[in-house]
């Protein structure tokens, strides 16, 4: 089953990018073209991939991990639904996630 993430880019501009379960939300993003870095390669050394989840999906994602919540305090922007992107993986239930990249986010890539 194909599941769908909504993402609104720093500038306000929504951004469709399909996914499948089990995927990772940073590769699907960066794979839509975001600005998310996640240099870390998922050992949550750095905070590239915070992204904000609408409150109305939150609760729905697992609970962050200590270590996640620790990056979290690194993270430019963050908010009370900030999550790293790279700690989530897609299921059936996240059909429809949407999240925002902050615009304080940075990439290397200069996107």
């Amino acid at each position: 089953m194909t599941i769908t993430v909504n993402f609104i880019d720093p500038k306000g501009n929504a951004n469709t990018a399909d996914g499948e379960a089990g995927d990772n939300l940073l590769k699907v993003g960066q794979a839509a073209g975001l600005p998310l870095e996640g240099t870390c390669e998922g050992q949550m050394a750095c905070s590239t991939c915070h992204v904000i989840v609408a409150a109305e999906w939150f609760d729905k994602l697992p609970e962050a991990s200590e270590e996640e919540e620790d990056m979290l305090d690194f993270a430019a922007g963050a908010r009370r639904t900030s999550r790293l992107s790279c700690q989530i993986d897609l299921t059936d239930e996240l059909d429809g996630l949407t999240v925002t990249v902050p615009g304080e986010s940075h990439d290397a890539r200069g996107l």
